[in-house]
Protein backbone atom coordinates (compact mmCIF):
# COMPACT_ATOMS: atom_id res chain seq x y z
CA UNK A 1 0.00 0.00 0.00
CA UNK A 2 1.23 3.57 -0.78
CA UNK A 3 0.54 6.28 1.53
CA UNK A 4 0.58 10.01 0.04
CA UNK A 5 2.17 12.40 2.20
CA UNK A 6 0.03 14.54 3.54
CA UNK A 7 -0.47 17.95 1.57
CA UNK A 8 1.70 21.05 2.35
CA UNK A 9 -0.01 23.97 4.35
CA UNK A 10 -0.98 26.97 2.51
CA UNK A 11 1.08 29.52 3.78
CA UNK A 12 4.14 27.13 2.72
CA UNK A 13 3.00 26.94 -0.79
CA UNK A 14 2.50 30.73 -0.64
CA UNK A 15 5.34 32.96 -2.60
CA UNK A 16 6.38 36.29 -1.04
CA UNK A 17 4.54 39.23 -2.05
CA UNK A 18 6.70 40.66 -5.13
CA UNK A 19 9.19 43.52 -3.92
CA UNK A 20 8.63 45.51 -7.32
CA UNK A 21 4.91 45.29 -6.23
CA UNK A 22 5.21 47.79 -3.43
CA UNK A 23 3.73 50.89 -3.68
CA UNK A 24 5.95 54.24 -2.62
CA UNK A 25 8.13 53.99 0.39
CA UNK A 26 11.12 55.28 -2.05
CA UNK A 27 13.43 55.48 0.39
CA UNK A 28 13.24 52.18 1.90
CA UNK A 29 13.01 50.44 -1.02
CA UNK A 30 16.36 52.24 -2.30
CA UNK A 31 17.97 51.46 0.56
CA UNK A 32 17.17 47.60 0.37
CA UNK A 33 18.57 47.62 -2.92
CA UNK A 34 21.69 49.65 -2.24
CA UNK A 35 22.32 47.02 0.42
CA UNK A 36 21.52 44.28 -1.55
CA UNK A 37 24.42 45.63 -4.25
CA UNK A 38 26.95 46.57 -1.61
CA UNK A 39 27.23 45.07 1.74
CA UNK A 40 29.60 46.48 2.74
CA UNK A 41 27.63 49.55 2.73
CA UNK A 42 26.30 48.58 6.46
CA UNK A 43 22.86 47.62 6.66
CA UNK A 44 19.65 49.11 7.25
CA UNK A 45 17.58 50.42 10.07
CA UNK A 46 13.60 51.17 8.95
CA UNK A 47 11.94 52.93 11.79
CA UNK A 48 8.27 54.01 10.96
CA UNK A 49 4.50 52.98 11.96
CA UNK A 50 2.66 49.74 12.06
CA UNK A 51 1.45 48.80 8.88
CA UNK A 52 3.63 50.80 6.21
CA UNK A 53 5.32 47.22 4.88
CA UNK A 54 8.52 47.05 6.50
CA UNK A 55 8.44 43.52 6.94
CA UNK A 56 7.10 42.47 3.70
CA UNK A 57 9.76 44.40 2.08
CA UNK A 58 12.33 42.86 3.96
CA UNK A 59 11.08 39.39 3.51
CA UNK A 60 10.43 40.03 -0.80
CA UNK A 61 13.71 41.22 -0.78
CA UNK A 62 14.76 37.52 -0.05
CA UNK A 63 13.26 36.37 -3.18
CA UNK A 64 14.39 38.89 -5.29
CA UNK A 65 18.31 38.10 -4.73
CA UNK A 66 19.62 36.31 -7.28
CA UNK A 67 21.30 32.88 -5.80
CA UNK A 68 25.08 32.28 -4.73
CA UNK A 69 27.45 30.07 -4.94
CA UNK A 70 28.84 28.06 -2.21
CA UNK A 71 30.66 25.07 -0.93
CA UNK A 72 28.40 22.03 -0.89
CA UNK A 73 27.19 20.64 2.15
CA UNK A 74 28.66 23.39 4.44
CA UNK A 75 26.78 24.24 7.21
CA UNK A 76 27.94 28.45 6.53
CA UNK A 77 27.63 28.77 2.83
CA UNK A 78 31.52 29.36 2.77
CA UNK A 79 32.43 31.49 -0.82
CA UNK A 80 34.37 28.55 -2.50
CA UNK A 81 36.44 32.01 -4.21
CA UNK A 82 37.34 32.93 -1.30
CA UNK A 83 39.96 31.14 0.37
CA UNK A 84 40.24 33.69 3.44
CA UNK A 85 37.09 33.41 4.60
CA UNK A 86 36.69 29.48 4.63
CA UNK A 87 35.51 28.36 8.13
CA UNK A 88 38.08 25.54 9.41
CA UNK A 89 36.25 22.35 7.60
CA UNK A 90 36.45 23.72 4.40
CA UNK A 91 39.81 25.38 4.46
CA UNK A 92 41.21 21.66 5.39
CA UNK A 93 38.88 20.31 2.61
CA UNK A 94 40.37 23.18 -0.08
CA UNK A 95 43.42 21.03 -1.32
CA UNK A 96 41.32 17.93 -2.23
CA UNK A 97 38.65 19.97 -4.19
CA UNK A 98 35.46 21.86 -2.90
CA UNK A 99 31.78 20.70 -4.55
CA UNK A 100 29.98 23.84 -5.53
CA UNK A 101 26.29 24.37 -5.45
CA UNK A 102 23.90 27.06 -5.99
CA UNK A 103 22.08 28.25 -2.74
CA UNK A 104 19.13 30.84 -2.35
CA UNK A 105 20.80 33.77 -0.26
CA UNK A 106 19.91 33.38 3.20
CA UNK A 107 17.72 36.17 4.95
CA UNK A 108 17.26 34.93 8.53
CA UNK A 109 14.77 36.08 11.22
CA UNK A 110 16.12 36.69 14.37
CA UNK A 111 13.08 36.23 17.03
CA UNK A 112 13.53 38.98 20.18
CA UNK A 113 13.05 36.00 22.33
CA UNK A 114 15.70 33.82 20.85
CA UNK A 115 17.92 32.77 23.35
CA UNK A 116 22.15 33.40 22.97
CA UNK A 117 22.58 29.31 22.28
CA UNK A 118 20.15 29.49 19.72
CA UNK A 119 21.84 33.20 17.81
CA UNK A 120 25.23 31.80 18.42
CA UNK A 121 25.30 27.90 18.53
CA UNK A 122 26.05 25.45 20.84
CA UNK A 123 26.71 21.71 21.93
CA UNK A 124 25.02 19.30 19.58
CA UNK A 125 22.83 17.94 22.83
CA UNK A 126 21.62 14.67 20.12
CA UNK A 127 24.66 13.99 19.13
CA UNK A 128 26.54 13.87 22.07
CA UNK A 129 24.18 11.89 24.47
CA UNK A 130 23.04 9.45 21.51
CA UNK A 131 26.55 9.06 20.32
CA UNK A 132 28.81 10.39 22.41
CA UNK A 133 30.08 12.96 19.99
CA UNK A 134 31.02 16.54 21.17
CA UNK A 135 29.75 18.25 18.01
CA UNK A 136 28.76 22.00 17.29
CA UNK A 137 24.88 22.48 15.95
CA UNK A 138 25.27 26.30 14.61
CA UNK A 139 23.19 28.57 15.36
CA UNK A 140 21.41 31.98 13.36
CA UNK A 141 24.41 33.98 12.39
CA UNK A 142 25.66 30.75 11.06
CA UNK A 143 22.92 30.35 8.84
CA UNK A 144 23.13 34.40 7.78
CA UNK A 145 26.72 34.74 6.62
CA UNK A 146 26.86 35.65 3.36
CA UNK A 147 23.05 36.97 3.28
CA UNK A 148 20.90 39.42 6.05
CA UNK A 149 19.62 39.18 9.43
CA UNK A 150 16.78 40.37 9.78
CA UNK A 151 14.99 41.45 13.33
CA UNK A 152 11.79 43.15 13.61
CA UNK A 153 11.20 45.31 16.68
CA UNK A 154 15.20 45.69 16.72
CA UNK A 155 14.98 48.39 19.03
CA UNK A 156 13.76 45.75 22.07
CA UNK A 157 15.91 43.30 21.61
CA UNK A 158 17.80 42.20 24.60
CA UNK A 159 21.41 43.86 25.85
CA UNK A 160 23.03 41.14 26.29
CA UNK A 161 22.04 40.03 22.53
CA UNK A 162 22.91 43.75 21.30
CA UNK A 163 26.57 43.34 22.67
CA UNK A 164 26.69 40.15 20.83
CA UNK A 165 25.52 41.54 17.94
CA UNK A 166 28.31 44.38 17.74
CA UNK A 167 30.86 41.84 18.31
CA UNK A 168 30.04 39.70 15.17
CA UNK A 169 29.42 42.17 13.22
CA UNK A 170 33.13 43.89 13.31
CA UNK A 171 35.08 41.04 13.05
CA UNK A 172 32.01 39.13 10.80
CA UNK A 173 33.86 36.00 12.85
CA UNK A 174 31.48 34.16 15.48
CA UNK A 175 33.80 32.62 18.23
CA UNK A 176 32.17 29.75 20.51
CA UNK A 177 33.60 29.30 23.59
CA UNK A 178 31.14 26.81 26.25
CA UNK A 179 30.33 23.52 27.23
CA UNK A 180 33.85 22.15 26.00
CA UNK A 181 33.57 23.59 22.63
CA UNK A 182 36.34 25.99 21.08
CA UNK A 183 35.59 27.23 17.43
CA UNK A 184 35.53 30.44 15.20
CA UNK A 185 33.25 30.80 12.17
CA UNK A 186 32.64 33.09 9.21
CA UNK A 187 29.28 35.38 10.36
CA UNK A 188 29.45 37.84 7.28
CA UNK A 189 25.66 39.56 7.12
CA UNK A 190 23.85 42.57 6.26
CA UNK A 191 22.29 43.25 9.48
CA UNK A 192 18.27 44.69 8.77
CA UNK A 193 16.56 46.18 11.54
CA UNK A 194 12.76 47.82 11.54
CA UNK A 195 10.79 48.98 14.47
CA UNK A 196 8.40 51.48 15.82
CA UNK A 197 10.04 54.91 18.00
CA UNK A 198 7.38 55.03 20.21
CA UNK A 199 8.69 51.51 21.53
CA UNK A 200 12.22 52.64 22.48
CA UNK A 201 14.95 53.59 21.38
CA UNK A 202 18.03 51.51 20.00
CA UNK A 203 21.01 51.36 21.48
CA UNK A 204 23.59 54.46 20.00
CA UNK A 205 26.40 51.94 19.73
CA UNK A 206 24.00 49.46 17.32
CA UNK A 207 22.76 52.57 15.88
CA UNK A 208 25.92 53.27 14.36
CA UNK A 209 26.46 49.64 12.93
CA UNK A 210 24.01 50.67 10.39
CA UNK A 211 25.22 52.20 7.47
CA UNK A 212 21.42 53.32 6.02
CA UNK A 213 18.49 54.53 8.33
CA UNK A 214 15.12 55.35 6.31
CA UNK A 215 11.93 56.11 8.24
CA UNK A 216 8.72 55.18 6.88
CA UNK A 217 5.37 56.73 7.24
CA UNK A 218 1.74 56.09 6.30
CA UNK A 219 0.77 57.59 3.26
CA UNK A 220 -1.49 60.68 3.19
CA UNK A 221 -2.84 60.94 -0.12
CA UNK A 222 -5.62 59.32 -1.39
CA UNK A 223 -4.23 57.23 -4.85
CA UNK A 224 -1.56 56.12 -2.96
CA UNK A 225 -3.87 54.31 0.05
CA UNK A 226 -6.03 52.79 -2.86
CA UNK A 227 -2.85 51.28 -4.88
CA UNK A 228 -2.06 49.67 -1.44
CA UNK A 229 -4.64 48.45 -0.56
CA UNK A 230 -6.18 46.85 -4.20
CA UNK A 231 -2.40 45.13 -5.09
CA UNK A 232 -2.58 43.73 -1.09
CA UNK A 233 -6.09 42.58 -1.58
CA UNK A 234 -5.24 40.96 -4.71
CA UNK A 235 -2.63 38.92 -3.30
CA UNK A 236 -4.58 37.51 -0.25
CA UNK A 237 -6.87 36.21 -3.01
CA UNK A 238 -4.28 34.64 -5.41
CA UNK A 239 -1.39 34.83 -4.50
CA UNK A 240 0.19 32.38 -6.71
CA UNK A 241 -1.40 34.44 -10.11
CA UNK A 242 -0.38 37.32 -8.17
CA UNK A 243 3.42 36.89 -8.20
CA UNK A 244 2.81 35.14 -11.55
CA UNK A 245 1.51 38.59 -12.94
CA UNK A 246 4.35 40.41 -11.30
CA UNK A 247 6.80 37.96 -12.52
CA UNK A 248 8.32 39.65 -15.20
CA UNK A 249 9.04 42.70 -12.92
CA UNK A 250 11.04 40.89 -10.47
CA UNK A 251 13.31 39.19 -13.29
CA UNK A 252 13.70 42.54 -14.55
CA UNK A 253 14.75 44.07 -10.99
CA UNK A 254 16.94 40.83 -10.54
CA UNK A 255 18.96 42.15 -13.56
CA UNK A 256 19.53 45.44 -12.82
CA UNK A 257 21.12 43.95 -9.06
CA UNK A 258 23.28 41.71 -11.62
CA UNK A 259 24.42 44.35 -13.38
CA UNK A 260 24.78 46.65 -10.96
CA UNK A 261 27.04 44.53 -8.72
CA UNK A 262 29.33 43.98 -11.43
CA UNK A 263 29.43 47.63 -12.71
CA UNK A 264 29.77 49.06 -9.01
CA UNK A 265 33.48 48.60 -8.58
CA UNK A 266 34.57 50.41 -11.57
CA UNK A 267 31.81 53.67 -11.14
CA UNK A 268 33.70 56.63 -10.37
CA UNK A 269 33.33 59.19 -7.71
CA UNK A 270 35.02 62.37 -9.04
CA UNK A 271 36.99 64.45 -6.45
CA UNK A 272 34.50 67.22 -6.69
CA UNK A 273 31.57 64.68 -5.41
CA UNK A 274 33.74 63.84 -2.60
CA UNK A 275 34.55 66.94 -1.58
CA UNK A 276 31.18 67.77 -1.23
CA UNK A 277 30.87 64.50 1.10
CA UNK A 278 32.90 66.20 3.10
CA UNK A 279 31.41 69.90 3.45
CA UNK A 280 28.18 68.10 4.18
CA UNK A 281 29.69 65.95 6.70
CA UNK A 282 31.30 68.78 8.53
CA UNK A 283 28.24 71.04 8.08
CA UNK A 284 26.28 68.43 9.77
CA UNK A 285 28.82 67.90 12.80
CA UNK A 286 28.98 63.84 12.18
CA UNK A 287 31.23 62.38 14.31
CA UNK A 288 34.05 60.53 12.91
CA UNK A 289 34.39 58.97 8.98
CA UNK A 290 31.59 56.85 8.68
CA UNK A 291 29.38 59.53 7.64
CA UNK A 292 31.58 60.32 4.36
CA UNK A 293 32.50 56.78 3.78
CA UNK A 294 28.69 55.81 3.65
CA UNK A 295 27.97 58.26 1.88
CA UNK A 296 30.57 57.12 -0.67
CA UNK A 297 29.58 53.74 -1.09
CA UNK A 298 25.79 54.32 -1.25
CA UNK A 299 26.32 56.70 -3.74
CA UNK A 300 28.18 54.68 -5.86
CA UNK A 301 25.89 51.64 -5.68
CA UNK A 302 22.56 53.90 -6.68
CA UNK A 303 25.01 54.96 -9.48
CA UNK A 304 25.39 51.43 -10.52
CA UNK A 305 21.59 50.54 -10.13
CA UNK A 306 20.95 53.36 -12.54
CA UNK A 307 23.54 52.49 -14.70
CA UNK A 308 25.55 55.28 -14.54
CA UNK A 309 29.25 55.52 -15.41
CA UNK A 310 30.24 58.64 -12.52
CA UNK A 311 28.75 59.62 -9.48
CA UNK A 312 26.84 63.13 -9.41
CA UNK A 313 25.63 65.43 -6.68
CA UNK A 314 22.32 64.34 -7.91
CA UNK A 315 23.06 61.08 -5.94
CA UNK A 316 24.54 62.41 -3.47
CA UNK A 317 21.56 64.44 -2.82
CA UNK A 318 19.32 61.26 -3.13
CA UNK A 319 21.35 59.09 -0.59
CA UNK A 320 22.42 61.76 2.45
CA UNK A 321 19.02 61.75 4.38
CA UNK A 322 19.48 57.76 4.98
CA UNK A 323 23.26 57.89 5.16
CA UNK A 324 23.25 60.92 7.87
CA UNK A 325 20.31 61.33 9.55
CA UNK A 326 20.83 58.65 12.30
CA UNK A 327 24.55 60.30 12.57
CA UNK A 328 23.52 63.47 13.69
CA UNK A 329 24.26 64.71 17.58
CA UNK A 330 21.17 66.64 19.01
CA UNK A 331 20.91 70.10 18.97
CA UNK A 332 18.91 71.37 21.75
CA UNK A 333 18.72 74.39 20.13
CA UNK A 334 17.35 73.14 16.78
CA UNK A 335 14.19 71.92 17.03
CA UNK A 336 14.06 70.28 13.29
CA UNK A 337 14.15 66.73 12.44
CA UNK A 338 17.35 65.14 11.33
CA UNK A 339 15.85 65.04 7.24
CA UNK A 340 15.48 69.14 7.59
CA UNK A 341 18.40 69.51 9.11
CA UNK A 342 19.63 67.45 6.50
CA UNK A 343 17.88 69.30 3.66
CA UNK A 344 19.34 72.99 4.81
CA UNK A 345 22.82 71.77 4.88
CA UNK A 346 22.71 70.54 1.58
CA UNK A 347 21.30 73.55 0.39
CA UNK A 348 24.29 75.65 1.83
CA UNK A 349 27.13 73.29 1.15
CA UNK A 350 25.30 72.10 -2.78
CA UNK A 351 23.99 75.58 -3.71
Amino acid sequence: MVVEPAPLPEATLRPPYPFSAIVGQDAMRRALLVAAVDPAVGGVLVFGDRGTGKSTAVRALAALLPPMRAVAGCAYSCDPVEAASLCPACAARRGQGLAVETVPVPVVDLPLGATEDRVVGALDIGRALGAGERAFEPGLLARANRGFLYIDEVNLLEDHLVDLLLDVAASGVNTVEREGLSLRHPARFVLVGSGNPEEGELRPQLLDRFGLAVTVTTPTDLPTRIAIVRRRDAYERDPVAFAAEWAGEEARLQGRILAARAQWPEVVVPDAVLEAAARLCLALGTDGLRGELTLMRTARALASLESAATVTLDHLREVAPSALSHRLRRNPLDEAGSEARIARALAETLA
